[in-house]
């Protein structure tokens, strides 16, 4: 487990791509135990990550830290910054994307829907296009709300499917989803320090197409 930072209320770690976020075995809070060396240590998900999706995630180690995180999250100070590869390039370069969306339970895909409705919640997230390589734009994204693949979907609906998404449309690319968790800031639930861990992205296609940028 590669810990960014760790103390009696929070552990900041590295979530793999293909372990899923929850509380279940193989999941990060058991592999954070075992890490601690302790299986029955309080270690709590205050976020989520797709299981597709890795890089920084936070975690509580108390009950209180777990209630103020999660209040943080409601109120949009617990603040979320992806990279992302998409195919195409966006249009302004930065700007905000605003949709209502929809989540299919049943195949397990979130549509932008056209009016409001049950189940239907609004999304938005700010962009800043960074570099284009060979067809492919890397993308910073920071969400100001947290739908369950928000940043696939919204990008797939301008026709601009993350690279490796075959869920969302796009091609067969010859890479997972490319989609990582870059930068968090938060507030430390004891002290009220103001907290922000990074996590470059990794050196594997496409993103090793920009690690020099």
């Amino acid at each position: 487990m590669d810990f960014l930072y760790l103390d009696k209320r929070i552990a900041v770690c590295v979530k793999p791509v293909g372990v899923l976020s929850t509380d279940e075995p193989g999941g990060m809070p058991s592999l954070v135990r075992q890490a601690l060396g302790d299986e029955q240590a309080c270690v709590r998900t205050v976020h989520r990550l797709d299981r597709v999706v890795g890089g920084v995630m936070v975690f509580a180690r108390s009950a209180y830290a777990a209630r103020e995180l999660s209040r943080q999250v409601r109120e949009g100070q617990f603040e979320k910054e992806y990279m992302a590869v998409v195919h195409g390039v966006p249009s302004p370069t930065q700007g905000r994307m605003e949709d209502l969306l929809r989540r299919d339970t049943v195949e397990r895909r979130t549509c932008v829907a056209d009016r409001p409705g049950k189940d239907v919640r609004p999304a938005a997230l700010e962009y800043e296009t960074l570099a284009g390589r060979e067809g492919l734009s890397l993308v910073r994204v920071k969400l100001l709300t947290g739908r369950t693949h928000q940043i696939r979907c919204q990008f797939a609906s301008r026709s601009m499917p993350l690279a490796g998404d075959r869920k969302y449309g796009a091609a067969e690319d010859g890479c997972g989803v490319a989609l990582w968790s870059h930068t968090v800031h938060f507030i430390h639930p004891e002290t009220g320090e103001k907290m922000e861990f990074i996590q470059k992205i990794p050196d594997i296609y496409p993103f090793s197409l920009f690690l020099n940028e």
